[in-house]
C-alpha cells in the first residue's frame, strides 16, 4: 500500500479525528530527515482533491465535510453535474451560478449544498477547480475593430474566448479555428486564448467531420517515425517463419466482411467431420509478427487503441502499409496468422481446440451480400461461381444456427436495436440514411467470432497468465428495478430471486419480440446494462452470459486483441517465466485501461457524426410529416424515433391541447384535462418543424396518432354502421306500408 493509500484508509476510519500535518507526523512516525517529502506528499494529494483542510488547518477526507471530487459534465444550458471518482456515488446538480469558473471536463471539487431528499437530485456548488482538462477550443472566430473572441463549436463550453488583436494569428470573421486557452474564467471573467490554428470556413467541404476529430483529440496522421518504421517491414515472409510454423495453405478459408472493408483481419474455415461434429477455423491476421512489444508502432497503436470510423473515413490504429497490407488478409496471398481450430458437437459444445502459430492463403474476399444471397435468395449465378464453396457456405449456416440456439438457451441477450447506415454524396452531404441490414452472412461470422473470443479466453484462464478481458458486469440495480416497475405496467415480469441472471432478461425480450414495444423494451433494457470494458481479471460477459470472454478476433483495429496475441504466441513457444509474468501485470492493466477509455472517445466522436449527419439530412426535410415510435419519455417532452433510426423531440411546449405531468414511474406524460397519455412505444405521425445543427438536435410536432385515427375510424364505422340502421328501418317500413 503506498503512502497516499495509508494516509486516506487512516482518515476514512470512523475514529478518526482531524490532524494537522504535525500530528500525523507524529502518527506515522515520521522522522525529521522524512518530513519534506510527507508535507509535499500530504500537499499533493490536496492538489488531487484527495484530502481537504478544515478552518482549524487539520486534515480530512472530502466527504466527511460534504465534499465531493469528480469530472464536471457541463450543459449547453450553463447548469452541469459533477460524475463523481468514486463509484456508487450519484452524480451531483450544479446550477449555472455555481459553476464558478469550471468548464466541461474540468475535474472539481464540490461542496454538497442540498442532500438528496423527497426525490429531489442533490445540489452543490463547486469550490476547487483541481485540473482542468480542456486546454484547446475549437470554435468560429468573430471579429470586431479592438479584439476578438471564439465562439466556441461544443456547445457545453458556454463562455466566449477572448481574443486579442496580436493572439488571433491571421484568423478573419467568420473562420473555423483552434484556440489555446490561456487565461482560465473565474466568476466575473471570460477566459483568454491565442489562436494556434485557422481550419477553414464554416462550410468548407469535410471541414465539419475534422472538427470533430479535433474536438476529440483524435490523431489525424501517423508521425513520420512511424511511417518510416513501417516502410521497413518487408512485403515477403521469411523462411524461417515458414518452418517454425503450422502451414494451413492448403485448407479452403474465406474473408466474408462488407463491401468498402480493406482491413480483413479474420478467416474462417470449416469441415463436417464423420462424427456429426463440427471442425471450425478461425484465422487471425498474426499483427503482433510486425508490432513488437514498445516498438513505434506498438507505442503509437497503443496510444490510439482502437480504429475509429466516421461515415465517410476511418482513423486506423495501424498505418495502411500493415492494415491494408501485409496484415490484412486478402485473397490467394500468403499472411501470418494465429489459427483457433475447434471441434463443436450438434449442440454448440466446444469439445477440443487448438490454437496454433499459422501460414495461411484465404481463397475469396467474400462481402457479407454475397453470402447472403447465396444462403437466403439462392442466387443461381453466385452459386455457381462459387460452387466450389457452396457446401461449406451451407454447412456454415448450420453450425451458425446451432451456435445462436446455445447462446439463446444459456440467456444471452440478443439486441435487436437498429443501426443506421448515413449514404454521403461526394460533398460529404447526407443523402440517404436507412437501417443497416444484419442477415445471415453478418450472423455467421458474428457467431463464429463470439464462440472463438470465448474459447481463448477459458483456455488463457486456466494459464494463470496476466490477459486482458472483455468483461460486462452486472446490470445498475437502481436503473434495473426501473426497468422492471416499467414492463410490469405493460403486463410483463422479470422473475429473480437474489441475483439477476442474463435469461430473465432474455426471457423479457422473446415476449416482446415483434410486437410494437420491442423497440422500446430493448432500448430501455439496453440503458439498463452497465457499459462492456477491458479488464485484468476475469469476471464474465453478463450480456452475453458467458463466463469467459475476451476479443481475439480484430488485432488490426483493436489494442486488446494485438496484447493478447502477444501473450498467447509467448505462452505457445514457452517463453513467460516468473520475471516476464510480473511485467506482464502491469502491462496488461495499463493495456485494459488505456483501450477502455479510447474506446468511449472514439464511440462519442462516432455518435456525434452520426448525429451531426441525421440533423444535416432533416435539414433539408423540414415540413415533410413522418411515421414514427415514441422512444424515450422526459420531463420536457418526448422523443420520436423514425423508422430510418433518426431521433427527434417534441418540446412539452409544443404539446399545446393540454397542461401534461411527468409521470416518471410509468414514463408516461399525462394531460391533466383531457387524461391524454402520451407512453414509449407510442406510434405517431410527426412533422419536422425545426433542425438546430450545432446541438445535433432535431424537433418534431405531432399531426396524429395512431390510436387516435384508430378511435375516429372506428366511430366513423360507428356512424356507418347507424346510417345503414336507419337505411334498413325506413326501407322494412316501406315495406310495410305497402
Amino acid at each position: 500500500m503506498t503512502i497516499k493509500e495509508t494516509l486516506i484508509s487512516f482518515m476514512k476510519e470512523p475514529a478518526y479525528n482531524p490532524m494537522t500535518i504535525e500530528e500525523l507526523a507524529i502518527v506515522f512516525d515520521i522522522k525529521s530527515h522524512e518530513y519534506g517529502a510527507f508535507k509535499k506528499t500530504l500537499k499533493t494529494m490536496e492538489d488531487e482533491g484527495l484530502v481537504v483542510r478544515n478552518k482549524n488547518n487539520k486534515y480530512i477526507v472530502p466527504g466527511r465535510v460534504g465534499l465531493l471530487t469528480g469530472k464536471l459534465q457541463a450543459h449547453a444550458k450553463g447548469f452541469g453535474f459533477l460524475i463523481p471518482d468514486i463509484e456508487g456515488e450519484k452524480d451531483v446538480f450544479i446550477p449555472s451560478s455555481c459553476m464558478n469558473g469550471a468548464i466541461n471536463g474540468d475535474k472539481i471539487q464540490v461542496q454538497i449544498t442540498r442532500d438528496d431528499l423527497s426525490g429531489k437530485k442533490r445540489e452543490g456548488e463547486v469550490v476547487k477547480i483541481l485540473e482542468r482538462n480542456t486546454t484547446k477550443v475549437i470554435g468560429i472566430y468573430q471579429d470586431s475593430k479592438n479584439f476578438g473572441f471564439v465562439v466556441s463549436e461544443d456547445t457545453r463550453i458556454t463562455q466566449d474566448i477572448f481574443i486579442s488583436k496580436k493572439d488571433r494569428n491571421g484568423a478573419t470573421e467568420g473562420d473555423v479555428v483552434i484556440v489555446e486557452i490561456t487565461k482560465w474564467p473565474d466568476k466575473r471573467k471570460s477566459p483568454e486564448g491565442v489562436i494556434k490554428e485557422v481550419l477553414g470556413k464554416k462550410g468548407d467541404k469535410g471541414l465539419d467531420i475534422v472538427t470533430i476529430i479535433r474536438k476529440f483529440g483524435l490523431p489525424e496522421e501517423f508521425s513520420k517515425k512511424v511511417l518510416k518504421f513501417a516502410e521497413q517491414i518487408p512485403e515477403t515472409i521469411s523462411e524461417e517463419e515458414y518452418k517454425r510454423r503450422v502451414d494451413l495453405r492448403n485448407i479452403k478459408m474465406v474473408t466474408i466482411d462488407g463491401e468498402d472493408a480493406k482491413d480483413l483481419d479474420d478467416a474462417v474455415s470449416i469441415e463436417k467431420l464423420e462424427d456429426g461434429n463440427f471442425k471450425l477455423g478461425v484465422h487471425i491476421a498474426d499483427v503482433t509478427n510486425y508490432v513488437k512489444e514498445n516498438n513505434p508502432l506498438d507505442k503509437e497503436a497503443l496510444k490510439r487503441a482502437t480504429s475509429v470510423y466516421l461515415i465517410d473515413r476511418v482513423i486506423p490504429m495501424l498505418p495502411k502499409k500493415l492494415s491494408n497490407g501485409i496484415c490484412s488478409l486478402n485473397p490467394q496471398v500468403d499472411r501470418l496468422a494465429l489459427s483457433c481450430f475447434m471441434i463443436i458437437d450438434h449442440k454448440g459444445k466446444v469439445l477440443d481446440h487448438e490454437i496454433m502459430e499459422s501460414v495461411i492463403k484465404t481463397n475469396e474476399r467474400m462481402t457479407y451480400t454475397d453470402v447472403t444471397k447465396i444462403l437466403r435468395d439462392n442466387d443461381e449465378e453466385l452459386i455457381q461461381r462459387y460452387d466450389y464453396l457452396y457446401e461449406d457456405f451451407k454447412t456454415m449456416e448450420e453450425l451458425c444456427s446451432i451456435l445462436r440456439n446455445k447462446r439463446t438457451k444459456r440467456g444471452a441477450i440478443d439486441f435487436e436495436i437498429e443501426e443506421s447506415k448515413i449514404i454521403l454524396n461526394e460533398m460529404g452531404k447526407p443523402i440517404d440514411i436507412k437501417p443497416y441490414e444484419r442477415e445471415i452472412a453478418n450472423r455467421i461470422i458474428e457467431e463464429f467470432m463470439l464462440v472463438c473470443n470465448e474459447t481463448v479466453a477459458e483456455h488463457m484462464f486456466w494459464t494463470k497468465l496476466p490477459f486482458v478481458y472483455r468483461i460486462h458486469e452486472n446490470p445498475d440495480e437502481e436503473k434495473l428495478a426501473k426497468f422492471k416497475e416499467f414492463i410490469y405496467n405493460l403486463g410483463y415480469t422479470i422473475h429473480w430471486k437474489e441475483e439477476i441472471r442474463p435469461r430473465a432478461l432474455q426471457e423479457v425480450l422473446e415476449k416482446v419480440k415483434d410486437k410494437k414495444e420491442e423497440t422500446v423494451v430493448s432500448t430501455l433494457l439496453l440503458r439498463s446494462m452497465m457499459q462492456a470494458r477491458y479488464a485484468p481479471e476475469c469476471i464474465g460477459h453478463f450480456g452475453l452470459a458467458a463466463q469467459y470472454y475476451c476479443h481475439f478476433t480484430s488485432p488490426i483495429r483493436r489494442y486488446p486483441d494485438l496484447q493478447i496475441h502477444r501473450i498467447i504466441k509467448e505462452h505457445l513457444n514457452g517463453e513467460i517465466d516468473g520475471t516476464r509474468a510480473n511485467k506482464l501485470i502491469s502491462i496488461v492493466d495499463f493495456a485494459a485501461k488505456q483501450s477502455s477509455e479510447r474506446e468511449r472517445v472514439a464511440q462519442e466522436a462516432e455518435r456525434e457524426v452520426d448525429d451531426l449527419k441525421k440533423a444535416e439530412y432533416m435539414q433539408d426535410r423540414i415540413g415533410e410529416e413522418f411515421e414514427g415510435i415514441v422512444s424515450s419519455v422526459t420531463s420536457f417532452g418526448i422523443f420520436v424515433e423514425l423508422p430510418n433510426t433518426i431521433e427527434g423531440l417534441v418540446h412539452m411546449t409544443d404539446l399545446d391541447d393540454d397542461y401534461y405531468i411527468f409521470d416518471e414511474a410509468h414514463l408516461t406524460l399525462i394531460g391533466e384535462k383531457t387524461k391524454k397519455t402520451y407512453k414509449l412505444g407510442d406510434e405517431l405521425k410527426v412533422k419536422c418543424v425545426k433542425v438546430d445543427i450545432p446541438n445535433r438536435e432535431v424537433y418534431f410536432n405531432i399531426i396524429s396518432r395512431k390510436n387516435d385515427e384508430e378511435e375516429v375510424q372506428e366511430d366513423s364505422q360507428e356512424d356507418n354502421n347507424n346510417n345503414e340502421e336507419l337505411l334498413l328501418s325506413s326501407e322494412e317500413e316501406l315495406i310495410i306500408d305497402r
